[in-house]
């Protein structure tokens, strides 16, 4: 299928923008592969420290270079339901990597915030900032340069973003993401695995499976939403950074554990043969791959500010805009909740990754030859792991959806155009999810209540202050003022008025949850208030209309334009450690730049 003109474009553009940082990013790559890993050349002492918890045959072979080592950068910890089960991962992969002639250590532990837990929490204001110190920290993991490739273990919110980020500062060297799984959704289960079982082993059609699915429940793993956690396995296995279809298989079961295997043989050969290294997968195509993937699924918005970041830590620069373009031409295909009664166990079983990537493959609408963990071509992952006779093999993905209430063909989609939309006017860029907004609230034109804060807003609403149509407006919540909270807590009272009927929409320099629903909301607006951003001229009763049709947001006042600012309430940020983040606040990049600190 020929390639669809504007991706094709928009890669361009992407390529000469950043052509001169690219140049520099790989230039440095290649020089720290040039240099090697330092064990060759490190003092006896270095040594006895860095294997000194080994086995003596590990030692050994370490020590004359035989073997390689396989750097494990995990973020468990088992507050996080999809964390938890990372807890015996590195004792598993380290016995996979013996019987694959490797070794593996744990490089490092990064944070990993639960922002279920934090949700209109103070904490939430550093939740965004966590995906830097993860970055930092996978990168003091690795700066003992004893590895010669890297095993991540994340899934959550900042926390891909993060190790993704921080990798990629060791681009030289392979670097293959190892995914838990989602949690359950219903039926007992033995009687979930024993279904599972037998379609793994082919004994059953998706049809099967499918029903046991829906009739699921929760457990350990991954939430089942569509929110940022899961919206980042889709990324790590569309870029080709995971092995096909393992991003959606459970914990707990044989065929997880065979692919766990599988991603430390693949790392360990990668290592071997100085072959598929990180910054030769991470590129233009793959970032490009990646915009389309989250906009035909509709995933989290919190992805148009990872995203940049992830690019930048590569050399690539991007923008909104890109995916604004790349939104016209790429159809929503997938119905998950919020934004339908799905989960991923039921997208998963309707086709899952290999149906999303072989559809948008058939349309033009993915680059095909970009390099991957498992060599070159995004065409191996259409294919689908199963278990033949008690081990890991792969047969042909679906190429039609077993279910197109949950999953379509491009050719068919739920939508012509991508699920998130870049929004510009009066008032600055911002970004709204549409993905779950139906066609009578994607054009909102109301009276402006501005609000300080979530609680102000709440409490109005519980004071039958809220009954009538109006666009809430909270700035000072963006990620040089506040730290760029998520403001999820909104969402339910949001939708108790929509649903009553009133007309009502959300403005801010903030940021919502993955997994933003039915109610429009304009959010990252850039440039936020603290930074003199027009949002922070808008006051309560001004009219303010938002467009998801066109992309647009005005402020009518009439003198608008001439106003100045009043400022924020809460002008510093203290209590549970937010004080020590002021550095960061102090030097956080817009959120169209990444609303990062590191670059």
């Amino acid at each position: 299928m020929k390639l669809n003109s504007t991706l094709n474009e928009v890669t361009e553009r992407i390529t000469e923008r950043g052509k001169t940082l690219r140049k520099a990013y790989l230039e440095q790559m290649e020089q720290a592969r040039y240099d090697g890993v330092a064990r060759s050349s490190m003092s006896c002492g270095n040594l006895a420290h860095a294997y000194a918890g080994c086995s003596s045959k590990e030692k050994n072979a370490l020590a004359k270079n035989d073997q390689k080592n396989l750097g494990i950068l995990t973020a468990y910890n088992d507050m996080l339901s999809a964390h938890k089960v990372y807890e015996d991962y590195p004792k598993q992969l380290r016995s996979y990597a013996l019987k694959h002639d490797a070794v593996a250590q744990v490089a490092g532990a990064v944070p990993a915030m639960c922002d279920g837990v934090t949700q209109g929490q103070a904490g939430m204001d550093l939740s965004l900032f966590s995906r830097d110190v993860i970055a930092m920290s996978a990168i003091v993991g690795l700066s003992h340069n004893v590895f010669d490739a890297v095993l991540c273990l994340g899934i959550c919110d900042k926390i891909v973003p993060g190790l993704l980020m921080g990798s990629l500062r060791f681009g030289h060297l392979p670097t293959v993401f190892v995914p838990g799984g989602p949690m359950p959704s219903g039926i007992s289960n033995d009687e979930k695995s024993r279904i599972r079982q037998l379609y793994a082993e082919g004994k059953i059609g998706r049809e099967e499976l499918l029903k046991g699915e829906s009739d699921s429940y929760h457990s350990p793993g991954t939430c089942t939403f569509y929110g940022t956690a899961n919206s980042n396995q889709m990324l790590m296995e569309i870029m080709g950074l995971q092995l096909p279809g393992s991003s959606f298989v459970n914990p707990g079961t044989e065929l997880r554990d065979l692919l766990n295997e599988e991603a430390v043989r693949v790392a360990a050969e990668n290592a071997r043969n100085g072959n598929n290294l990180l910054k030769d997968i991470v590129n233009e195509k793959c970032i490009v791959n990646a915009i389309v993937g989250l906009l035909a699924t509709g995933g989290s918005t919190n992805h148009t500010i990872h995203l940049i970041a992830m690019a930048r830590s590569a050399g690539i620069l991007i923008n909104w805009d890109d995916m604004s373009d790349l939104s016209k031409v790429v159809p929503l295909i997938a119905r998950l909740y919020p934004n339908g009664a799905a989960d991923v166990n039921h997208f998963h079983a309707s086709g899952g990754m290999g149906f999303v990537i072989h559809t948008l493959l058939d349309s033009g609408l993915l680059h095909e030859d970009v390099t991957t963990v498992l060599g070159q071509g995004l065409a191996q992952f259409t294919q689908e792991p199963f278990i033949q006779e008690g081990t890991l093999a792969w047969r042909p993905g679906a190429t039609t959806s077993l279910n197109e209430s949950i999953l379509r063909p491009a050719t068919n989609p739920f939508s012509e155009d991508g699920g998130i939309r870049i929004i510009t006017g009066n008032i600055g860029r911002s970004v709204v999810k549409t993905a779950a907004v139906s066609e009578e609230h994607m054009i909102i034109q109301a009276e402006a209540l501005v609000f300080q804060e979530q609680k102000d807003l709440i409490t109005a609403f519980k004071n039958n202050e809220l009954n009538r149509d109006f666009i809430a407006v909270l700035p000072y919540q963006g990620p040089s003022h506040k730290g760029m909270p998520e403001l999820h807590q909104l969402t339910p009272t949001l939708t108790v008025l929509q649903k009553k009927g009133y007309r009502v929409a959300l403005v801010t320099d903030g940021r919502m949850s993955g997994a933003s629903g039915k109610v429009p909301a304009a959010i990252h607006m850039s440039p936020e208030a603290a930074k003199g951003g027009a949002i922070g001229k808008i006051k309560t009763g001004d009219l303010l209309t938002l467009d998801c049709v066109n992309g647009t947001l005005e402020c009518h006042a009439k003198d608008f334009e001439q106003r100045t600012f009043t400022g924020a309430m809460n002008e510093d940020q203290k209590g549970i450690g937010r004080e020590y983040f002021k550095v960061f606040r102090q030097n956080v990049t817009d959120s169209e730049e990444g609303a990062c600190t590191l670059f």
